[in-house]
């Protein structure tokens, strides 16, 4: 048996050999539970306040049944997994933004180095949801915006904290509503989250869309993607549905 033959040895390095493993598996435990623990939200030191700025002000009259928003804040998969229970939300897409189609590629995009940020593409009814309520969650519940370049330990410029806008409306609100919780001091820290031009938006692979709802089981999603749900539900009672709006299937990908 094993622990006869260690037994066997000198004391001192008996002893030794016992404390290195006992650390060891310390370490790694330590480790495990870190990495799979949920990252944590920026610290919110004031009331969070609705964007004064907002759609329906800019553009009283009527508007399309249908628009869309680009957010970047992380691995992907929670945030589609987050939107998809927003009300007024009809499809959530995961993709990149910010690069070439030639490096749309996860193999390409998670060594860095491409432009791109991990995203999702939201297709939203603004009559139930405005784009100043979507910017509100993204904030708050989504993702961490005072992290610069990383997400906990994803780390990276395809892991930045970004809003791509895709008109001149959504870029004043954006950056107005940045600029609103900086002033009010919301977080301990300024939010950093990059407001750009979108040129073009890549759908990801296949089998990242609708990757928590197809793997409720998995560790990085239990530990990381739910509790960010979960969060939301709590937060925003009444922009929450349980009714998910499953994504509309990448073509060609």
């Amino acid at each position: 048996m094993l622990t006869l033959k260690l037994r066997s040895l000198p004391t001192p390095i008996y002893r030794g050999l016992i404390a290195t493993l006992t650390v060891t598996a310390v370490v790694l435990v330590g480790f495990v539970i870190v990495r799979l623990s949920p990252p944590k939200l920026a610290d919110i030191r004031s009331t969070v306040p609705d964007p004064v700025i907002d759609a329906s002000m800019l553009s009283p009259t009527a508007m399309p049944s249908q628009q869309t928003a680009v957010f970047a804040g992380g691995c992907f998969w929670g945030m589609e997994a987050l939107f998809e229970h927003v009300k007024g939300v009809s499809n959530v897409i995961s993709g990149y933004a910010g690069g070439s189609a030639e490096t749309a590629t996860y193999q390409q995009v998670s060594r860095g180095g491409t432009g791109h940020a991990e995203s999702i593409q939201i297709t939203y009814d603004p009559s139930q949801v405005s784009y100043g309520e979507l910017l509100k969650i993204f904030f708050t519940v989504a993702h961490d915006p005072t992290q610069l370049n990383q997400q906990g330990f994803d780390v990276g410029t395809q892991y930045r904290s970004a809003v791509f806008f895709t008109n001149a409306e959504q870029q004043k609100i954006a950056q107005a509503y940045i600029e609103q919780l900086n002033q009010a001091k919301v977080f301990y820290q300024p939010v950093v989250t990059d407001v750009q031009p979108l040129k073009d938006f890549y759908p990801a692979e296949d089998y990242h869309q609708d990757f928590v709802a197809h793997h409720p089981t998995n560790f990085y999603v239990v530990a990381v993607e739910i509790p960010k749900i979960d969060r939301f539900q709590k937060r925003f009672p009444n922009l929450y549905t349980p009714q998910v709006s499953k994504s509309a299937s990448p073509s060609g990908v």
